[in-house]
């Protein structure tokens, strides 16, 4: 028993040091990509090729002064961020990242909670997020922060319909709500190592997903929580220091977590060629897979301009929820004829 918590608390341990690190990275990455796709630089100075900026902007954060409004609400104002940050690292527990492989003697599993039910579990914690956004838009005694606030529950609650319904094909097609066993079905021996990727089975379910995790994670062009133009910086207007950065650390978590779920529910996870002879590849698939997600984050921010807040709304409800109710009814009948 021993044994076993330490071998879970070293895993622990390690995903929640690279999920923090690959957050800090993401940021120059970001504008790093950014500065490419506008004709910009991006970051320099910081080190080689700027790769210090993430450490130059961690250590401005710590030694701001933290300024706390005389209007605020304390004590939501203070654990707002807080209920932000944890629900965007909870989904990593069950995601797989590698092959179960046998280390120093020990069999150790490539995944913190091996859950029958961790599509549901990752669901379950991602939407808590929300919950942070509002309390700090509400406690903040700020009206561009209260609308910041109203808008994301709004957005939450209209995307994350849609956002369920697009994983029903994955899991009526897999039969199982268990991400490990999602992502060996989705294995192959052959030269065609991605032929049994689900996004063979689920384009459409894969469009919505990702049309809808970016209106989960608030990112442009569904930033309205934010939407500087209008809000300033909406729910989070009156944070600074590490308060802040616990909400902008937060966005990040929910992105490579919503880019993990994504290579794991569509993409075959860690599956990869040549996993007989180096099954460590497994990690460094996963891995590539994520960082693809990443870009393509960072790629649609600087392409597609902010929609309108009632553009917002009317294409959740009137586009991607239809076609999410139809993806799931065609999934399941096409399942039931035996055709997937």
């Amino acid at each position: 028993m021993l044994e076993i918590a330490l071998i879970a608390s070293i895993k622990v341990i390690i995903v929640i040091v690279v999920v923090l690190t690959g957050c800090a990275w993401s940021t120059w990455l970001e504008r790093k990509v950014l500065g490419r796709l506008q004709h910009r630089i991006g970051p320099s100075f910081a080190g080689p090729y700027g790769l210090l900026q993430p450490v130059a902007d961690g250590l401005k954060l710590m030694f701001k002064e933290d300024i706390v409004p005389a209007s605020v609400e304390k004590t939501m104002w203070t654990i707002a961020p807080i209920i932000s940050f944890i629900p965007a690292l909870l989904p990593f527990a069950v995601v797989p990242f590698g092959i179960d492989s046998t280390l120093f003697g020990h069999e150790v599993k490539f995944v913190i909670s091996d859950l029958n039910i961790g599509v549901l579990f990752v669901f379950a914690v991602t939407s808590l997020g929300v919950y942070g956004i509002v309390l700090a838009g509400w406690s903040s005694g700020s009206k561009y922060s209260l609308l910041g606030g109203i808008r994301s529950s709004a957005q939450m609650i209209s995307y994350e319909i849609g956002y369920g319904l697009s994983i029903i094909g994955v899991v009526l097609v897999a039969n199982t709500l268990s991400l490990r066993e999602i992502v060996e079905m989705q294995g192959s021996d052959s030269i065609w190592f991605f032929s049994n990727w689900m996004i063979w089975q689920q384009p459409l379910g894969f469009l919505l997903f990702v049309t809808c995790a970016f209106a989960e994670t608030n990112r442009c062009p569904f930033d309205m929580p934010e939407c500087e133009s209008e809000l300033v910086a909406g729910y989070h207007t009156e944070y600074s220091s590490m308060r802040f950065a616990m909400f902008f650390v937060g966005e990040y978590a929910n992105m490579l977590g919503v880019a993990s779920v994504a290579a794991t529910l569509f993409f075959g996870g860690w599956q990869g060629p040549f996993l007989d002879t180096a099954p460590w590849l497994a990690v460094v698939w996963f891995v590539a897979k994520v960082f693809v997600f990443m870009l393509g984050y960072i790629w649609l921010r600087a392409t597609f301009p902010r929609f309108r807040y009632d553009q917002l709304m009317a294409f959740g409800w009137k586009v991607l929820l239809p076609l999410a109710l139809l993806n799931a009814m065609v999934t399941s009948l096409l399942v039931t004829l035996g055709w997937l």
